[in-house]
């Protein structure tokens, strides 16, 4: 290109740049004050891609408003990070919307049809009544290890997070599927978390063919199977949520094709968060002096002991263990302050007022839990450490109101399967605690960095593995079947709206 028209070609990338920097950021004064960004235009992108879920934080310590405007490419986004402000956005769940999202997000992650998309795009906030897929699949949502053990006397070495990922999702998955689960497939299994790796290649959408050809190959693999198995009417034996899932599409005209693609992504949402959450509280247990053994005596005191036809068997009841292990449940809740970090996003359906400040319609909203979690003004000092005893009651004195913790979400989008996730992570931690000893494989605790945590988590994701050896607790070496783990339909509050404090 010549030289004179390298710099007309130039000036007209900037003076299109310019103009879309005004129009992007050009702010009505009544609207939240804006974020810095040190690059125009794309800084906060930049950002993000650096730091994740750490951006968010960092903006809010340099922002003194509780609400700020992030002013993106072609979009404003408006970032909640006081938790006054995070109960007015919770009271208007219509205008301030997340169906619209979640439906955007479902379609480019499970790469459905575009009659699939449209069918979900239907009545997607419910502004017509409570019909139609995405409100009747809300619906459907809310109303529904003998091989580990060593040899006597001997150890086995495992990688801790691989192992409890897979024996997580090996031991939910028949549960929600039933016997024509596809996840009996171990290659099924991989295929699933190679999609999850990829999702955000899959999510940007440049060249996904190169830039997502193996996630989108995973991913056509898991619906290939799920379609197999609902054409063979593997639905008819599954749980009463995955039935209910299967006739709202179906009810909605989405095709088998469709609705198995859907599937998937449906799946990550239940499986994605489990194994991180049981990582990070064996981890973090284990690697605070003394607790492991604290933590094994309420276990114990928990632990019933019974003989059939001369076996031995040890029983846990999960309802006991929430009411009477309450250093367990303080670390496992202390663990989804640490370590979650996800984000209700919502869209602004129309122009609204937040308080004083004006949301404009099209605009997004996202409320960081990470943001208000790392708040030192609410927790205290210690805020960026981990403290299993925080949870504890006789601490409630120590820690803001129940509406500072977020794991799960809260409002509308509070998750629906937050108590399944926390009886199956408490399952999977006291049955370890109680059956096995463990320690590291060589060198000292050290935390995993978590900089590769994929854009679907709402926990932390460790970079690396960690080798641990496990033994065998004296008193367990002659235990001749798993223990029991009988549930109860008892609810536990774990948030807030469990106690019906906000409406």
């Amino acid at each position: 290109m010549p030289h004179s028209n390298l710099v007309i070609f130039a000036a007209g990338v900037v003076a299109v740049a310019y103009f879309l920097a005004r129009k992007t950021v050009a702010q009505d004064s009544r609207e939240p004050p804006l974020a810095p960004q040190s690059v125009p235009l794309v800084g906060h992108m930049i950002g993000i891609s650096r730091s994740k879920f750490n951006y968010y934080v960092c903006l809010s310590k340099q922002v003194a408003a509780p609400i700020f405007t992030m002013a993106l490419l072609s979009q404003k986004m408006y970032v909640v990070t006081s938790p006054a402000l995070v109960q007015l956005v919770q009271k208007q769940h219509k205008t301030l919307a997340f169906p619209p999202i979640e439906a955007k997000f479902a379609s480019t992650v499970c790469g459905t049809s575009k009659e699939a998309q449209s069918i979900l795009a239907k009545t997607v906030n419910g502004d017509d009544g409570d019909f139609g897929l995405s409100m009747e699949s809300y619906e459907a949502m809310r109303s529904s290890r003998t091989q580990l053990q060593p040899n006597k006397g001997e150890t086995k070495a495992l990688s801790m997070y691989s192992w409890l990922r897979d024996a997580i999702t090996t031991a939910t998955t028949p549960s929600v599927y039933g016997p024509m689960n596809p996840y009996d497939d171990p290659g099924i299994i991989d295929a699933l978390w190679e999609f999850e790796c990829g999702l955000m290649s899959i999510l940007i959408g440049i060249l996904p063919s190169l830039t997502a050809r193996k996630p989108i190959a995973a991913r056509n693999k898991v619906a290939k199977a799920f379609e197999k198995c609902y054409k063979a009417g593997g639905f008819k034996h599954a749980s009463a949520l995955a039935k209910k899932r299967y006739q709202a599409e179906v009810d909605n005209n989405v095709s088998i094709e469709d609705i198995a693609r859907y599937e998937v992504g449906g799946l990550i949402a239940i499986l994605v968060n489990t194994a991180p959450a049981a990582f990070w509280t064996l981890l973090l247990l284990h690697s605070h002096p003394d607790l492991p053994s604290d933590i094994h005596k309420e276990v114990d005191a928990c632990t019933r002991t019974s003989t059939e036809n001369g076996n031995k068997a040890k029983a846990l009841d999960i309802t006991t263990v929430k009411k009477s292990c309450s250093l367990l449940l303080s670390s496992y809740q202390e663990v989804l302050r640490y370590r979650s970090m996800g984000a209700s996003v919502r869209e602004v359906m129309e122009g609204t007022y937040l308080d004083q400040w004006l949301l404009k319609k099209g605009a997004m909203l996202q409320v960081p839990s990470g943001v208000i979690h790392q708040d030192s003004s609410l927790w205290g000092d210690d805020v960026d450490e981990y403290n299993p005893r925080r949870f504890l009651p006789e601490q409630r004195k120590n820690r803001p109101r129940d509406v500072c913790f977020r794991p799960f979400g809260g409002g509308k989008t509070l998750c629906p399967g937050r108590h399944f996730a926390t009886n199956e992570i408490l399952a999977v931690v006291a049955t370890f605690i109680a059956r096995f000893d463990m320690k590291l494989v060589e060198g000292e605790w050290k935390i995993p960095t978590t900089t590769s945590t994929n854009i679907s988590a709402v926990v932390m994701q460790p970079d690396h593995n960690v080798e641990v050896e496990i033994q065998t607790r004296q008193g367990f070496e002659d235990i001749n079947r798993v223990i029991n783990l009988q549930t109860s339909e008892n609810i536990f509050a774990l948030v807030t709206e469990d106690k019906g404090e906000i409406a």
